[in-house]
């Protein structure tokens, strides 16, 4: 059989839907501006070329184009949203900032910030309705089988009737190892088998199947290729879904290669675009927060000093990103700086605490140096918490995908802190949730996740009962 390279469904398309968002975006402009009778300046310009550039720019880093058959309509719209509230959000910095022509204050201007993703999200929902409405009266549908009766298949034919508005019509499945047909319980549900696969090759040439999903187990790849061969023979579309679930995937995508496709298992998500992004936030939110405590800090300082014999700031080795060695800052709140092999956790009444150390801990103010760390960009002000060296050779061996977690930079706050996971973990049981929490941050990280968390920490992750 001819061997070919993997390529994009509908890269067609999306090529038709960028242009007509674009067009969106330049009529919408030209109208609001003889709406209110604008007088025509050449920054104008710019400014349209710019807020299409960039709109298409984050639109596509966020896959905007993508088949959405078969998603919510929600992601849609927070996407699209997304894209123009980022990109115009840039825009208005620099002309606030650089170019400082005051392009925003016009009313016809303001206008078309505030219509235009109003008008691009009303075109991406009156597309997916009407293609909704076709196919609910038969137009563009498919009859859709699944071969093989697995957990697997199970899953997808769920997904099949969740979204019945796509067009998919689910006929049933096709499994040679059991050879009787029809109602079979599956992991508790009822499924309907309609044969073995000399029933399906049948069913395929006399038309009754228009698109087959192969959900077998990876190891079965004779048998898949066994299949495949004999559904050469029909005009039937053919799918195979890897089952990718049997593995822990943390980030996972696919890549091609000059043709050759791969799928990512364990992956970080703060790569190209994205890495730009998160160290983008991270010196402007640090900078910003370090004006603002600086005197704060400078009390600190001098309250350490004061109430104990020491310095003031105290270095922990930790694990980076990728696991390099990274020098961690904290106002120092023990009378000791331990830093080894061994490091106890503090523990509550733990004499090591001074008095006046207990109130920075319980209150989070030690961790205050470590805005220096974000700056620097040894660490991010959201990510999984560092822990000791020491913890984390204890944890790796005990906690499956423990050292997942520093696929991406270690940070001031997390998603665990949020959810309750701050201070003592003297338990296998609230590292295991301090790590589910993180690599589910990293499964599911976005600008907009990092700013809620940011927000949420001010009201959930200064003070906590477990922080001593």
């Amino acid at each position: 059989m001819a061997q070919g390279k993997i390529r994009r469904y509908d890269s067609k398309l999306n090529a038709i839907s960028r242009l007509i968002d674009s067009s969106i975006i330049l009529v919408t402009f030209m109208a609001t501006k003889d709406l209110f009778h604008t007088e025509w300046k050449k920054e104008y310009v710019w400014l349209l070329l710019f807020s299409i550039a960039l709109f298409n720019f984050f639109a596509e880093s966020q896959d905007a184009y993508r088949s959405w058959r078969g998603t919510q309509l929600r992601e849609e719209v927070y996407t699209v949203l997304f894209s123009w509230i980022t990109g115009i959000f840039i825009l208005i910095f620099v002309d606030v900032f650089l170019v400082k022509q005051q392009l925003y204050s016009d009313i016809a201007i303001a206008t078309w910030i505030i219509i235009t993703p109003i008008e691009l999200i009303s075109w991406h929902a009156i597309v997916r309705l009407s293609l909704g409405i076709l196919r609910s009266k038969g137009f563009n549908t498919r009859r859709v089988a699944i071969v093989g009766a697995t957990t697997l298949g199970a899953r997808l034919e769920q997904s099949f009737q969740l979204m019945d508005w796509s067009g998919f019509r689910f006929a049933g499945y096709y499994d040679d190892r059991d050879e009787q047909c029809g109602e079979r319980r599956l992991n508790g549900n009822s499924i309907n088998v309609l044969g073995g696969i000399n029933q399906l090759i049948v069913d395929c040439k006399s038309g009754k199947i228009d698109t087959v999903y192969l959900t077998l187990a990876m190891s079965a790849e004779k048998r898949i290729r066994m299949i495949t061969e004999e559904l050469a023979d029909t005009t039937a579309s053919v799918y195979l879904v890897p089952d990718l679930f049997t593995f822990n995937l943390l980030n996972s995508r696919w890549v091609d290669y000059q043709g050759i496709t791969a799928i990512s298992i364990y992956e970080t998500p703060i790569a190209g675009i994205n890495s730009f992004i998160k160290r983008s936030e991270d010196i402007i939110i640090s900078a910003f927060i370090l004006c603002l405590i600086a005197i704060p800090m400078v009390f600190i300082a001098i309250g350490i000093k004061l109430t104990s014999k020491g310095p003031v700031f105290f270095k922990q080795s930790r694990y980076g990103v990728d696991g390099g060695a990274i020098k961690v800052w904290k106002f120092r709140s023990m009378t000791v700086t331990e830093d080894g092999d061994n490091v106890p956790q503090a523990t509550k009444g733990d004499n090591r605490i001074t008095p006046f150390g207990a109130f920075l801990r319980r209150t989070s103010l030690d961790e205050l140096p470590q805005f220096f760390n974000s700056l620097s960009g040894s660490m991010s002000i959201v990510g999984p918490r560092p822990h000791a060296v020491a913890h984390n050779e204890e944890y790796r061996s005990q906690i499956q995908g423990y050292m997942l977690r520093h696929k991406v930079k270690p940070g001031i706050t997390g998603l665990a802190q949020i959810n309750g996971y701050r201070g003592e973990t003297d338990t296998l049981e609230k590292m295991q949730g301090r790590v589910f929490y993180d690599l589910q941050y990293i499964q599911t990280w976005s600008l907009f996740q990092d700013l809620n968390i940011i927000f949420l920490t001010i009201f959930k992750g200064f003070m906590h009962k477990n922080a001593y």
